[in-house]
């Protein structure tokens, strides 16, 4: 069975848990370096970007997550996740894994207050539309060569894209009970050459 992890430093990682659980899937805490031994993929949760951020680096994951992403180790970045993985961000005022080639602008929607819920046309999940819900949620202002948009809103503002085996997502999938997104992502993991962190 594939393991994948979820960093649980802050957000809302315990739904991503359960989410993957319903798959069928052994998912798992991250709070330490040594915790990626294992691990098929991680998912970044949502939350407060700078917190996650600053305890990652407390914790000493961002140089371990950067060279196993560096050797194709999947990950999903969720809203502040996707922030954490962006190559360029507006309104933070520290580094990032810098992953992928996106430029991404945070509280992009504004306040707590202008949280939203939309159906979204994701064609890599097929129909029915997906219930997409935003929750100070940050969109991407500018997509680099090799970063296909995978979901835009009405207006074209992307919410979703994939680098390789790196999947982000302004919005939280783990907030609704349609699986399909995790689904894709797991999808990712089989489909990955490397079987595990041991081997990335």
């Amino acid at each position: 069975m594939k393991k994948i992890g979820v960093l649980a430093m802050q957000g809302a990682f315990v739904e991503h848990i359960a989410a993957l659980r319903r798959l069928g899937v052994e998912a798992v805490p991250i709070r330490l370096s040594g915790e990626f031994k294992g691990l098929s993929g991680l998912v970044i949760p949502g939350g407060e970007s700078t917190t996650i951020g600053k305890l990652m680096r407390d914790y000493s994951l961002v140089d371990e997550l950067k060279k196993l992403i560096s050797k194709g180790f999947p990950v999903l970045g969720t809203c502040a996740g996707m922030i954490l993985l962006a190559k360029e961000v507006q309104g933070l005022n520290q580094h990032t894994l810098g992953a992928v080639d996106i430029r991404v602008k945070r509280n992009a929607f504004g306040r707590q207050v202008d949280s939203f819920e939309i159906a979204l046309d994701i064609p890599v999940l097929g129909c029915p539309p997906f219930p997409a819900v935003f929750i100070r949620a940050p969109w991407i202002e500018k997509v680099g060569d090799g970063v296909e948009v995978l979901a835009s809103l009405p207006d074209g503002t992307p919410v979703a894209a994939r680098q390789g085996n790196l999947l982000v997502t302004a919005f939280h999938p783990e907030l609704t009970s349609d699986l399909r997104f995790h689904d894709y992502f797991l999808s990712i993991v089989n489909g990955n050459s490397k079987a595990n962190a041991d081997e990335a």
